[in-house]
């Protein structure tokens, strides 16, 4: 038996926030770089028509999104650093979703309404940012696949106990037997007493009572 005297629980392995982390930055650089394909450089944070389907954006928010996207690539190589980029996500994007509220009128008290729309945000690109925001916050809390990990220079084998039986052998025959011998020893010195018993009342009796 193995007494493992320092094991630890480390995380092993890829880990699933490592997963979403890598296919969250693969999605929104290729968004991003397709916003860039179809925006140009041109009139940079203003207003664009051409969009991505029922998404609008200009190429602020297109670099936004290539910039998220080398970010979470980059964090995704490890599992600590994964969490850490999802609740980049959650924070940004949260914030994005708060914005686009304001802007749209759902929240009557906009601070930031000096600063326009810069972002170039409808009403689609809110919801999504709500979207992105709950995808950043299943990836910080996603719990982690963990594995025992025991050094093998601490591993100690305990000693083997051997159990050792003393068997009590019964000698079955002699066990038979002895019944068999006491009378048959009994009868040998009775026969012997009776062999020699006249011999010695011949020899006790008193010459002159011989007849």
């Amino acid at each position: 038996m193995t007494h493992a005297k320092g094991a630890r629980i480390r995380v092993r392995g890829l880990q699933p926030a490592q997963v979403l982390a890598g296919l969250a930055g693969i999605a929104f650089l290729v968004v991003g770089i397709i916003g860039f394909t179809r925006t140009g450089v041109g009139n940079f944070a203003g207003h664009h028509d051409a969009g991505l389907w029922r998404f609008s954006g200009n190429p602020l928010m297109s670099l936004v999104r290539v910039v998220t996207g080398v970010v979470g690539l980059l964090l995704a190589f490890g599992s600590g650093r994964a969490r850490t980029f999802g609740w980049l996500l959650f924070i940004f994007y949260g914030a994005l979703f708060v914005w686009g509220l304001m802007i749209d009128g759902l929240i009557s008290t906009n601070p930031f309404a000096n600063a326009g729309n810069p972002l170039d945000m409808g009403r689609a690109d809110t919801w999504l940012h709500l979207g992105v925001a709950a995808v950043g916050l299943l990836i910080a809390v996603l719990p982690a696949r963990r594995t025992i990990h025991v050094p093998e220079d601490e591993a100690v084998d305990e000693p083997t106990v051997v159990e050792q039986r003393t068997d009590r052998v019964v000698d079955t025959d002699r066990t038979e037997t002895l019944p068999a011998e006491e009378p048959r020893r009994r009868s040998f010195l009775r026969r012997h007493h009776d062999e020699r018993g006249p011999e010695v009342a011949r020899e006790e009796r008193p010459p002159g009572l011989a007849h």
